[in-house]
Formats: structure tokens, C-alpha cells, sequence
């Protein structure tokens, strides 16, 4: 008789998380090399601490421009928001961005709320219709987080 683990519905298998695992390695070298695009996105990598280790991770995301920011979409997660925008909530202090070829910058995390959302999640759907699409299918509404140079 096989054994079976049990997991909390909705969270991705250990196949799934080696997948996104490896993914995120080859697109984070891609931006470290210079290359800064994915699917018709730009992509920036997320530095933070993990909220529980302390450890650094780093996650690629699609970003949107705002002004002298960068916007994410805290898309991913299933029903439950994403381990990124977690930990970045709990170490705002620690995080930092990485634009293709340049170094790390400091930022600011601050999600967005009310018609700075609003105005902030029409530019990203008018760019990006598939957000729009993801979002629809959530029983959650997606975190709009404006990250900004310290």
C-alpha cells in the first residue's frame, strides 16, 4: 500500500515547488545577465527575508512602472497570499530590488488600498489583461504593492 502525505488543499507538491524552484534560479541569472523580460513582462527580482528562517530568498516578478516605483502584483498563492509578499510585510525594512544588470536598491514596500489601487490595478490590466483574468478566477483580491527606492 503506498503512503500518501497530506497537504492543505490548494498547496503546490514537492514536483511543483522544484519546478518554481529551478524556474526562478534560471530567470533570476537571466536579470543578473541583463535580460529583464518574460512572457511580454518586465521582470525585476524581490530580495526579502524569510519570515520564519531569516534566511535571504529572492523572487523574480513582473513589475509595472510608477513613477520613480515599481509595482507587483501579489498574484500567486493560491487562496493564501504568496511566501514573498509575506515575508516582505514582516521585513519590509530588509527588502530590495534588482533590475536587470544593476545592483541591488533598497526599497520601501507599501500596498496600495482604495483609488491609489484601483488607479494602480487599471494600468496594470490595461498592460497585462491576463491580471485581470487571474484575479477573476481568486476568492481573494490580489495585493498591489508599490515598491520604492530608499
Amino acid at each position: 500500500m503506498s503512503q500518501r502525505t497530506t497537504r492543505r488543499p490548494g498547496t503546490p507538491g514537492a514536483f511543483s515547488r522544484w519546478m518554481q524552484r529551478t524556474m526562478n534560479n534560471r530567470m533570476s541569472r537571466k536579470i543578473r545577465r541583463g535580460h529583464g523580460t518574460f512572457a511580454g513582462m518586465d521582470v525585476l527580482i524581490l530580495n526579502t527575508v524569510g519570515r520564519v528562517s531569516g534566511q535571504p530568498r529572492e523572487t523574480p516578478l513582473a513589475w509595472f512602472p510608477d513613477g520613480d516605483a515599481w509595482l507587483v502584483v501579489a498574484s500567486g498563492g493560491g487562496s493564501h497570499h504568496p511566501a514573498w509578499h509575506v515575508n516582505l510585510m514582516t521585513h519590509p525594512e530588509r527588502a530590495s530590488v534588482e533590475l536587470p544588470g544593476r545592483p541591488a536598491v533598497p526599497v520601501t514596500p507599501e500596498v496600495l488600498d482604495g483609488a491609489d489601487r484601483e488607479r494602480a490595478w487599471e494600468g496594470i490590466t490595461t498592460a497585462q489583461p491576463r491580471y485581470g483574468k487571474y484575479q477573476s478566477k481568486s476568492d481573494r483580491q490580489y495585493p498591489v504593492v508599490r515598491l520604492t527606492p530608499r
